[in-house]
């Protein structure tokens, strides 16, 4: 689609390494049993990041753009503990960078 007809938020380098990072997660789940508590609180919280960003970047006034981006914050640094708790339970491994 060409770049005139994105929308606002569709133009953001955020908002689409938001999509990759549900593209990410979506492989990391597959790992995961479906009856771990943490599946569906990270498949939720990752999912959730794109819409409030979209939202957020509608909005006309900054303080109601920045309630929508900081639940977007927030839901990515849910994904950020639930991946930690993944680990935890050793249902992954933390990968080390070299």
């Amino acid at each position: 689609m060409p770049s005139d007809h994105l929308f606002d938020h569709e133009k953001l380098n955020v908002y689409s390494q938001a999509l990759d990072f549900i593209t990410w997660v979506a492989v990391v789940l597959e790992r995961v049993p479906k009856n771990v508590a943490v599946y569906n609180q990270l498949d939720r919280a990752s999912t959730s990041i794109p819409p409030n960003i979209a939202e957020g970047t509608g909005k006309f006034t900054a303080p109601d753009r920045c309630r929508y981006y900081d639940s977007a914050r927030g839901s990515a640094l849910e994904c950020a503990a639930a991946l930690d708790v993944l680990v935890a339970k050793q249902i992954l491994q933390k990968k080390r960078n070299k």
